[in-house]
């Protein structure tokens, strides 16, 4: 799936990254606790999160995170629009809640990028 794929099934909106349409996401996470997406994510993911802090954006770098989605019309701040810029990372935003937005990606294929070994 696509970045603009998730874009378009999830009716959500860039905040910023609408270049990186075409960029291919292999799993996706829901969470918004950064030390559970640190322990289990695996790279070229998308991160559905209603947390809204830098936290995020570093966390995104460090695991190869392509993409975040936040969830319930959240709205990130300049600063955490600038990071995300600078790193390459596409921000969205949707209006579903997240456990419809991660039923969604489901629905159409996405599958979690978390292992429970």
């Amino acid at each position: 799936m696509t970045i603009g794929n998730i874009c378009r099934v999830l009716g959500a909106k860039y905040i910023t990254g609408e270049e990186y349409a075409d960029r291919e996401v292999h799993s996706a996470c829901g969470s918004d606790m950064m030390s559970d997406v640190l322990a289990f994510v695996k790279d070229q993911a998308v991160l559905l999160t209603g947390l809204c802090n830098q936290q995020v954006i570093r966390t995104a770098e460090m695991m190869d995170i392509v993409c975040v989605v936040f969830v319930r019309g959240k709205q990130p701040d300049e600063c955490m629009i600038s990071m995300a810029k600078e790193r390459g990372i596409a921000l969205m935003t949707t209006e579903h809640r997240m456990f419809s937005a991660c039923g969604i990606l489901y629905e159409n294929g996405l599958r979690g990028g978390m292992s429970y070994l």
